[in-house]
């Protein structure tokens, strides 16, 4: 696949159902009237390091089971089979956004600095099967974005 092809693909996917891996077990109600975004911001400013390491075991363990493509920056470069280490560093660095495609089976993953989380598009039943238990093993939870 050529660049253009991955991130037309990317572009695809992010049109797909979305499920998140997340610190929180279900989506938090707009009219909770708890301090949801003082936490996030709290986590991120406290915690980032912590969670980006949780991140990074997770996709570590995944990159074990499926071949990963990896888009990172503005410009998104495009890297197949990026080294263990480059994976890592992507997750720990927090200074930009990055994709990971999975292309056999044709699911995105997304990671930014400013989330508590990670956007997986498109899951597979068996990507699904796979990420359940590496974030449990993280103490975090997979669940499909928007439910409560």
């Amino acid at each position: 696949m050529n660049n253009g092809e991955i991130i037309n693909k990317i572009e695809d996917l992010l049109e797909k159902d979305c499920f998140v891996i997340d610190f929180l077990p279900r989506r938090v109600p707009e009219n909770s009237g708890g301090g949801f975004f003082a936490v996030e911001e709290h986590y991120l400013e406290s915690h980032g390091t912590q969670l980006r390491r949780k991140f990074a075991d997770i996709l570590l363990k995944l990159n074990c089971y499926y071949s990963f493509i990896v888009c990172s920056g503005e410009d998104c470069v495009c890297e197949e089979k990026p080294s263990p280490a480059r994976v890592e560093a992507l997750t720990l660095e927090n200074k930009t956004f990055f994709n990971i495609l999975i292309e056999s089976e044709n699911t995105l993953l997304s990671v930014d600095r400013d989330s508590v989380y990670i956007s997986v598009y498109n899951p597979s039943s068996e990507v699904l099967k796979t990420l359940e238990p590496l974030a449990q093993a993280n103490g975090l939870f997979i669940r499909k974005s928007g439910i409560d």
